[in-house]
């Protein structure tokens, strides 16, 4: 797949508030510091379309782009946010959740796992949760430029092996690099043979079926649409 187009569309934590449902839509997300942002600039060729510093747990918002006018790229909060309170983190946690179960155009999570680590329980549960919930995902392990490839292959392998004690079927796997953007057309390949699948969900569906709750706005704060565009984490 050839990215002609990527643009940043918006960012909030109200899922009756995304964009209409009728273009498919790809999630990306990891723990915080596993590389996200980098990789998905990589992907698609736009050097700062989301943006990176050295401060993980930075973006606290869903942040849509629309990549060449035919589905949606989605930059999640990383979860096991470094620096900030239980009661943020929870209410984090609670959206990132909302949107996932709820969001019928979603057709696909790459979770992201940093390549030099041996499986983590924190990366292990959320594949879990993902695979109780019966929603798509495959993992995406980054950083593949930091270590030899022979490393990078026995913590996969090892990750697989993990997933096998519970999933009878292991999802399919990326080995990346945003350095030298290794995997990146691995993945915008899968993308696009997902796309000629796609079939637009019924929007019809009144908006309280979301599952959003009255005040949950005021868990967050004020959310400013500017806030992720001038600042958001090596994720």
């Amino acid at each position: 797949m050839q990215i002609k187009k990527a643009e940043f569309i918006c960012s909030n934590t109200r899922v009756d508030k995304l964009p209409e449902g009728k273009l498919p839509e790809y999630a990306f997300i990891g723990r915080s510091n596993v590389g996200k942002s980098s990789l998905i600039n990589a992907m698609v060729g736009k050097k700062g379309l989301a943006k990176t510093s050295q401060k993980p747990g930075k973006t606290q918002l869903i942040n849509h782009f629309i990549i060449n006018d035919d589905w949606f790229l989605v930059d999640l909060p990383g979860y096991g946010f470094a620096k900030t309170s239980k009661s943020n983190r929870e209410a984090w946690e609670k959206f990132i959740r909302r949107y996932l179960t709820h969001r019928d155009n979603l057709q696909c999570i790459f979770v992201l796992i940093d390549s030099r680590h041996e499986p983590q329980k924190i990366d292990l549960e959320f594949c879990y949760w993902l695979g109780e919930r019966g929603l798509p995902f495959m993992l995406v392990f980054t950083k593949a430029d930091k270590q030899s490839n022979v490393k990078s292959d026995v913590n996969m392998s090892k990750f697989r092996k993990a997933l096998a004690e519970w999933f009878e079927e292991i999802p399919k796997c990326f080995l990346t690099s945003a350095e030298v953007k290794s995997g990146c057309d691995a993945i915008l390949e899968t993308i696009g043979d997902i796309n000629t699948r796609f079939v637009m969900p019924d929007l019809t569906a009144p908006s309280d079926e979301v599952g959003y709750e009255e005040g949950d706005e005021d868990k967050y704060g004020d959310v400013d649409p500017d806030r992720y565009r001038h600042g958001g984490e090596e994720e």
